[in-house]
């Protein structure tokens, strides 16, 4: 099976470079040339616990210079970058290409079904760590999963088929009917410490600098969980709140990537994350005040970094 890897950051090469050891065909697709120049010159180099390993079975180029359809194509790109991504890498498309969306946020399925038949799109989610060292080198240590499904809920033999691959790559992937519940849960998550990072330039430690720092965060867990199990997805909301607590405790001097988007004058993805929320609540109308705001205070952050 060739596979394809749409966004070789730090989760996009892992994943890559772990599949192209299993033995499938895998070809890279990124704008970072100097990541792209470092793999083809030296190889992928791969640290995890098991060691550290150099992967050279596998391409690495720019979207708009692949030239074979991929029986798998796995989306790693940031959401706002997702069309343009997969516009640029058309050749990749081919009319039995699956898709298969690993992003943060909500709204990735109907972004990916613009450019391939909503019965092969497949969302998912992981909890894989990993890190982008350098030019070629990615590392990951700890242990995570991967839920997905069809987006359509049905079990094809393509949604059994990734399953396998990703399985064969070592990376612990079920086909689980209940993903909606692990993405919200995710978002969850992610619309609490990552837009409170953003907005404040804390780290996630630093957020219990104050003695209200936890409980705010907590308030949007619940707000965000409120809004999923009103559009009839059952989230586990005191899951995420013990997530949240351990991050504060435990990954004290950790930026996550909203934070480094914002350091680094990047757009953020916010909307896919705050915004989908804020949307979703609109919709059910539900008041979602702590979420709300931050979504609109990280907006100002990203419209004084486009200045």
């Amino acid at each position: 099976m060739h596979i394809a890897i749409l966004g070789a950051g730090a989760m996009g090469s892992l994943f890559g470079g772990l599949l192209a050891v299993a033995g499938y065909r895998v070809t890279l697709l990124d704008v970072d040339d100097a990541h792209l120049n470092a793999i083809n010159q030296d190889g992928l180099r791969i640290a995890t616990d098991a060691g550290e390993r150099i992967v050279t079975n596998l391409e690495a180029m720019r979207p708009e210079m692949a030239t074979a359809a991929a029986d798998l194509l796995i989306v790693f790109t940031k959401t706002l970058h997702t069309q343009a991504a997969l516009g640029a890498a058309r050749a990749a498309l081919g009319p039995q290409t699956a898709l298969l969306s690993l992003q943060n946020g909500l709204g990735n399925a109907e972004r990916l079904a613009q450019f391939a038949d909503p019965t092969r799109v497949m969302i998912g989610v992981t909890t894989w760590p990993a890190d982008k060292d350098g030019p070629g080198r990615v590392s990951s240590h700890g242990a995570g999963v991967i839920r997905l499904m069809s987006a359509d809920g049905a079990r094809s033999p393509m949604l059994a088929r990734a399953v396998e691959a990703l399985n064969d790559a070592g990376l612990a992937c079920t086909a689980d009917a209940d993903v909606w519940a692990a993405i919200w849960e995710k978002v969850a998550f992610n619309a609490a410490l990552n837009s409170l990072c953003a907005v404040t330039g804390c780290t996630v430690g630093e957020l219990t600098n104050v003695a209200d720092g936890e409980a705010l965060a907590l308030k949007i867990v619940a707000e965000t969980a409120a809004v999923a199990r009103a559009h009839g997805v059952a989230v586990d909301e005191a899951h995420v709140a013990g997530n949240v607590r351990h991050a504060l405790a435990h990954h004290r001097a950790h930026r996550p990537s909203m934070l480094q988007d914002v350091l680094a004058g990047r757009k953020t993805e916010i909307e896919a994350i705050n915004g989908a929320v804020v949307e979703a609540a609109r919709y059910r109308a539900i008041a979602v005040p702590h979420t709300e705001t931050l979504l609109q205070l990280v907006r100002l952050v990203d419209a004084r970094d486009a200045r």
